[in-house]
């Protein structure tokens, strides 16, 4: 009787049937992606308009194109006529996949305080779980219709202050392929359009994700699961600008983990200076001051070396090189070369994995998420500017008004000239101020023949 049980009971053992047993997947996922915020000298956020532009390919999937039947949603859709108006933009998210052999695998990403704005390839399932996305869209057309010409909405005004319920996007049946026995695949992802940021994220060594949906009859190859979203959350760090020459900072951890690699960045006139701060502890703060250091340089130089430390700490967060590298690329015009001053710091792993819930089924052996926080200061003197160059197209003929957009254009602010004019005005500004206000950002946004729109510089 014992001989007889025994073979059995090594055949089980030998299948894994026993929990405690079961191998860990032979595969890993690395995550990398930004979340950027904007703020007055005083540290308080300031409510901006995140998809006025997104400079992405026109394949990668959004609320004017949402596929599968869905129906378009109003002031999701990037460059609407109506303006979605939040405290976050979270940027370019990429989820690699490395494995040992071809699998499939389900992957879900939660976002319970935000929504998912764009994404590429198709996910089975975007927006809200508790009722359809055309239910949501039927809603904010209601909203655009009552509320006239270019609408604004908060965040609140569409999802509640209690934010989405159930916002999510979920990737079902990925065919992760090897890159090494899928060479053929590089012509198979979709290329041409905008977007330079976007086809940066690709150059790594990551294996080809393939999703097929209903309405295609070919599947979407790519080198990474895509999306972006926008959110009304405070980040944990809080920075506040100050002295004569507005060139001192303080940092202030406000969250409840350690911060680390957190980068001082000033960008004027074709130079820059950074400095780096290598921790701050919950609830501590540190303040540091430009002026005196000597530490401004070419803007090539300081690019070069910051970009450099920036790699340096993402690897030491667990990306490999090349997607570190990668990251780089994406954001160094957004990140190093526009001008302005701004803090650009490691996010915790613990917030990371409290904001954006991860799940991939079958579990991988290894997941690496790496998030950095961006947060762009709005100075006084940059308000002051905008106020005196109002002043002038209000009170101006037309060559005045013709001088005063070019002024506003030369500030180079960018996708933030319409939260530095906000800061400008103030809580309750006067009308007829405020339509002349309005009408310089679209003067200087609008395309010259010798320059792009000042939101696509």
């Amino acid at each position: 009787m014992k001989t007889a049980i025994l073979p059995l009971v090594l055949v089980v053992w030998q299948c894994g049937v026993f929990a405690g047993d079961r191998p860990s997947e032979n595969f890993t996922a690395h995550e990398w992606g930004t979340f950027t915020s904007v703020q007055g000298a005083d540290g308080i956020l300031v409510p901006w308009h995140p998809l006025e532009t997104t400079q992405l390919p026109r394949f990668v999937y959004d609320w004017t194109k949402p596929g599968l039947g869905r129906r378009a949603a109003g002031p999701l859709n990037p460059g609407s006529k109506s303006a979605f108006i939040t405290l976050q933009r979270m940027e370019t998210p990429v989820i690699y996949f490395y494995s040992d052999r071809e699998r499939t695998v389900n992957v879900t990403v939660r976002f319970p305080q935000g929504f998912i704005t764009e994404w590429y390839p198709q996910a089975g399932e975007i927006g809200p779980a508790v009722f359809p996305p055309g239910r949501l869209a039927v809603a904010l057309d209601g909203l655009v219709q009552k509320t006239g010409a270019r609408p604004q909405f908060t965040f609140a005004s569409v999802f509640g202050r209690k934010g989405v319920p159930d916002s999510r996007i979920q990737w079902k049946d990925i065919r992760v392929l090897p890159a090494d026995r899928h060479a053929d695949l590089v012509s198979a992802v979709p290329t041409g359009g905008s977007g330079n940021h976007y086809f940066a994220a690709r150059e790594t060594d990551a294996d080809f994700v393939s999703v097929s949906t209903p309405d295609k009859s070919v599947p979407e190859h790519e080198k990474f699961l895509f999306y972006r979203g926008v959110a009304n959350f405070q980040t944990p760090l809080k920075v506040t600008l100050g002295g004569a020459n507005e060139k001192w900072f303080q940092l202030r951890n406000n969250g409840a983990t350690k911060l680390q690699h957190l980068f001082i960045l000033n960008v004027r006139n074709g130079e820059g200076e950074f400095t780096e701060l290598e921790s701050l502890a919950p609830g501590d703060s540190w303040s540091f001051d430009f002026d005196g250091q000597s530490k401004r340089a070419p803007l090539g130089e300081v690019v070069g070396q910051l970009g450099r430390q920036i790699k340096k700490a993402l690897v030491g967060e667990g990306l490999f090189e090349r997607e570190a590298a990668a990251m780089v690329k994406t954001w160094r015009e957004s990140w190093f070369e526009e001008e302005g001053s701004r803090v650009i710091y490691l996010l915790p792993r613990a917030w990371t994995d409290e904001t954006l819930p991860l799940a991939i089924n079958p579990e991988p052996r290894d997941i690496v998420r790496v998030m950095i926080g961006r947060a762009e200061i709005i100075a006084p003197m940059t308000e002051w500017q905008l106020i005196k160059q109002i002043v002038r197209y209000a009170d101006g003929d037309t060559v005045a008004r013709g001088e005063a957009v070019d002024r506003v254009r030369q500030m180079g602010l960018g996708r933030f000239f319409q939260p530095a004019v906000q800061l400008a005005l103030g809580n309750r500004p006067n009308r007829e101020f405020s339509q002349a206000a309005w009408e310089l950002v679209n003067a200087a946004a609008t395309k010259r023949d010798d320059a792009k729109p000042v939101a696509l510089r």
